[in-house]
């Protein structure tokens, strides 16, 4: 049976401490020149108008790894133009000489993929060997979209009249403003810049204040594989400026193309400012993924996939799940099941501390948002099972335990908002509707898991399930071939898979008489 007792710190892992000084770290990358404090605009390395920087801090120490150009609207302006005078012999390459460019882009990242990962890892704060997951997953859209650049097909439509052709054809949007975030600081950029890049589209990125760093080192590569200057500019800018920049990039009229992932009460503003332009957009915002255990499911299975689904990145993902509802015939075999796994897996400290598996919330606001729902939750009469509290360990970051829950109210912040954090609430259900009804009671819809072994529940389950993407006894969606997108608040568009590159093309018909 489950025992509704807080439990004490001890319970959870640390990872053997051995104090980690950032500026050190960097002294151990292969290849220094990939850490670049500049940004990059028309194929340079360029400084602010203002001569302004910004600091930028390990998550895991809080200590400041190096300082940053922070660009203001003006700066902006001028990567657009470099975007916009490139984009006219860009759009006029052949698609194999775009793929061949972004062929050797990929294989540059591969080649320094261990430098890219270190570099993630003290800006961002996730452990080494996640750090360089993430830089093999985007690097796979680099490599997915240099193929799909080929595959860019039009069509020939049947006349309704006998002395005329019709001809579809597509055609590079223009300029493309990217706005990324902190928690995918390299893949966010290469399932974003690939396709618009594939479709013969030029960029303007900035990216995320606290994770600058990625980007650029992305930058060095891409430089190196041949790809022209102005092709892609990234503009790096402080928190005071990111309001100022994100404008520019919305209503700028030279720009033709916004991509963001972030929150929906951002993306709704940045949708707003787009719309004065008609701009074509793709936004991929919140999510509140609902985590489903039916009677029949492999219990050890979910509770595996739950552990990954879960606390990957410290729960700090869109598409982790929020939400968990186990049926109540197995709810007690199930929580103590998970419970298990965490106190075996998860091991609390820096990223670059030897056996971490659980890293810092790389926000301080995302910390503190932790843990007010967390005392909302207690004060509603919740239980924490495991975690609950900022651990113990020699560093001063940004930590917070991996904490399970249960007894958790379904009208608590933590039931009815996305966390971004390492909370997992574990709520019981009895039946199959009441169940799809309380997933689907939220007003996005990013994704959603469930593990069942009956093939008419998966079916109907999978169908019912108001959002973008279904994990069918799997607790992950996303990989380069598949379509990455959801419904409701959580946006519009796809990334990824072959739907990806269509975002960042127009359509166009030729009607031929003779």
């Amino acid at each position: 049976m489950v025992r509704f007792i807080r439990t004490m710190s001890s319970h959870i892992s640390l990872a053997k401490n051995s104090k980690v000084v950032s500026t050190d770290e960097l002294s151990k990358l292969k290849d220094p020149s990939l850490f670049r404090a500049e940004a990059f605009v028309d194929g340079k390395w360029v400084k602010a108008a203002s001569g302004k920087t910004f600091d930028v801090e390990d998550p895991g120490t809080l200590e400041k790894i190096g300082s940053v150009t922070d660009m203001d609207a003006s700066d902006v302006r001028k990567a657009v133009d470099a975007g916009s005078a490139a984009f006219e012999s860009w759009k006029k390459t052949t698609a194999k000489q775009r793929a061949v460019l972004l062929r050797k882009w990929y294989d540059l990242i591969i080649e320094n993929k261990d430098d890219l990962a270190r570099i993630l890892t003290l800006e961002g704060g996730k452990p080494l060997i996640e750090a360089t997951g993430e830089v093999l997953y985007g690097a796979s859209f680099i490599e997915w979209f240099s193929e799909e650049a080929k595959r860019a097909y039009g069509d020939v439509v049947p006349s309704p009249v006998a002395n005329s052709r019709m001809v579809v054809m597509k055609q590079p949007v223009g300029v493309a403003g990217i706005i990324t975030p902190y928690n995918f600081p390299n893949a966010m950029i290469t399932r974003k810049v690939g396709a618009a890049l594939a479709a013969g589209c030029t960029v303007v990125v900035r990216p995320a204040h606290e994770t600058p760093y990625s980007a650029l080192a992305l930058c060095e590569l891409a430089q190196r594989a041949g790809i022209p200057p102005g092709v892609i500019n990234v503009v790096t800018c402080s928190g005071e400026n990111t309001p100022e920049v994100g404008r520019e990039l919305t209503t700028n009229p030279t720009i033709r193309k916004v991509s963001f992932t972030g929150s929906t009460p951002v993306g709704k503003l940045l949708m707003e400012q787009a719309s004065s332009t008609m701009k074509k957009v793709s936004f991929e915002l919140g999510g509140n993924a609902p985590f489903i255990v039916f009677d029949d499911a492999d219990l050890q299975t979910a509770a595996e996939n739950l552990l990954a689904c879960k606390f990957r990145n410290s729960g700090q993902t869109c598409v982790c799940a929020n939400r968990v509802y186990v049926h109540e015939s197995v709810y007690d075999e199930f929580v103590d099941k998970f419970v298990s796994l965490v106190k075996q897996k998860l091991k609390v400290g820096h990223g670059l501390d030897e056996g971490t598996t659980f890293g810092p919330i790389i926000t301080e606001r995302g910390l503190l948002k932790v843990e007010d729902q967390l005392k909302r939750a207690i004060n509603s009469g919740a239980k924490v099972v495991l975690g609950g509290k900022r651990p113990s360990i020699n560093v001063s970051g940004q930590f917070f335990e991996p904490t399970v829950l249960v007894n958790v109210s379904d009208d608590v912040p933590m039931s009815c908002e996305e966390t971004f954090g390492p909370l997992c609430p574990i709520y019981k259900f009895t039946s199959e509707e009441e169940v799809l009804r309380r997933a689907n009671n939220v007003p996005v819809g990013l994704a959603g898991y469930f593990f069942s072994r009956d093939i008419g529940r998966i079916f109907r389950v999978a169908e019912a399930l108001q959002v973008g993407m279904v994990g069918i006894n799997v607790g992950n969606v996303s990989s380069e071939v598949s379509p990455f997108g959801g419904v409701k608040e959580s946006g519009v568009g796809r990334e990824g898979s072959r739907y990806g590159i269509d975002e960042y093309l127009n359509i166009k018909l030729l009607n031929i008489a003779f």
